[in-house]
């Protein structure tokens, strides 16, 4: 049987923590080229497709019940103007043909306060759930990728997942919206409130930075806290981070050309058209999570004197996880 090899755990190597200054160094010693192509091995070795598989899942859950807290929302606001704004908003990114009248009926029919408020709290209450099962899942697939065996015990690894949903929701749900809603919610406001084309532009411009910058982080601390053992600093977790992210918007940007150039995605899928295009970037970005987890745990193993990805050899015991398992 191949696995992913173990890493051994280095953050004390020298004493000192490792940091993204040391992570530059290996990185121009060991090549961009190398370090990428030993991390796809890992990531194949760790199981990396069928954890991509379950996280997509677990996210395409998660996205479909904030969609419908969002549009809860909508119609539990009681000023016209923000109820339309965020509704143009959530009509513009959510998967099925049937939103754009299911959020017309929320936002004007007669009992649309009532309605609205059993959306939200059920849209919340179940993508909450679901974003919680996500985070056991991306511990499960990050130990996998670390060469580690086993998972935290089960109440531990679910009240992780809980703590880490409560405090990754806020910046994962904003930054999300800003990179994926954030023109739409300008285009929104130019409508309703009157945006200047400068201020619109600012707006898109900005938008970027911020919703990068907060996934990075928010990846960043997920790659900290779920594998079970101690990992380097934030910072040496930033690369995996960041190519996590820019791996996400390249799949994105393509599945978005193709959606939109392909004039038979449409024909075929038909009203499922928008919950296929949800599954398959969720699937696309499942897989740059986990390749950027991949990533950081190649990095440190060949900081170890362990470079080799992938074990290979069933007449031998696996090794021994380093004791610094959290």
């Amino acid at each position: 049987m191949t696995t992913a090899r173990t890493v051994p755990v280095t953050t004390e190597m020298d004493g000192d923590e490792l940091d993204a200054e040391d992570a530059w160094h290996l990185v121009r010693r060991v090549g961009l080229r190398r370090l990428f192509v030993d991390s796809f091995v890992r990531f194949r070795y760790g199981d990396g497709f069928s954890s991509s598989r379950a996280l997509a899942l677990q996210a395409a859950l998660a996205v479909v019940p904030f969609m419908l807290a969002l549009t809860g929302l909508a119609a539990d606001i009681d000023e016209d103007k923000p109820s339309r704004v965020l509704a143009s908003t959530i009509d513009a990114v959510s998967p099925g043909s049937g939103s754009r009248d299911a959020l017309a009926s929320a936002v004007t029919g007669p009992v649309s306060e009532r309605a609205g408020e059993i959306a939200l709290f059920l849209g919340l209450f179940f993508a909450l759930a679901s974003m919680t099962t996500a985070m056991a899942q991306i511990e499960r697939g990050a130990n996998r990728i670390y060469g580690i065996r086993r998972d935290r015990p089960a109440m531990w690894k679910y009240g992780r997942a809980a703590v880490m949903t409560a405090v990754l929701a806020l910046p994962v749900g904003l930054g999300f919206m800003l990179l994926v809603a954030g023109g739409a919610f300008a285009d929104a406001m130019e409508k309703n409130y009157g945006w200047s084309g400068g201020v619109a532009t600012a707006w898109n411009i900005g938008r970027w930075p911020v919703g990068i910058a907060l996934l990075v982080f928010t990846i960043a601390v997920l790659l900290d806290h779920s594998p079970r053992r101690r990992q380097p600093a934030l910072t040496w977790l930033a690369l995996g981070s960041g190519v996590a992210v820019v791996l996400t918007l390249l799949s994105t940007g393509l599945l978005a050309a193709y959606v939109k150039l392909s004039p038979s995605f449409g024909d075929i899928y038909g009203p499922l058209a928008g919950v296929f295009a949800l599954l398959l970037w969720s699937l696309l970005s499942s897989i740059a999570l986990f390749y950027g987890t991949a990533l950081c745990a190649q990095l440190e193993a060949v900081r170890s004197g362990h470079p080799e990805p992938a074990y290979d050899d069933p007449g031998r015991p696996h090794e021994k996880q380093v004791d610094g398992s959290r």
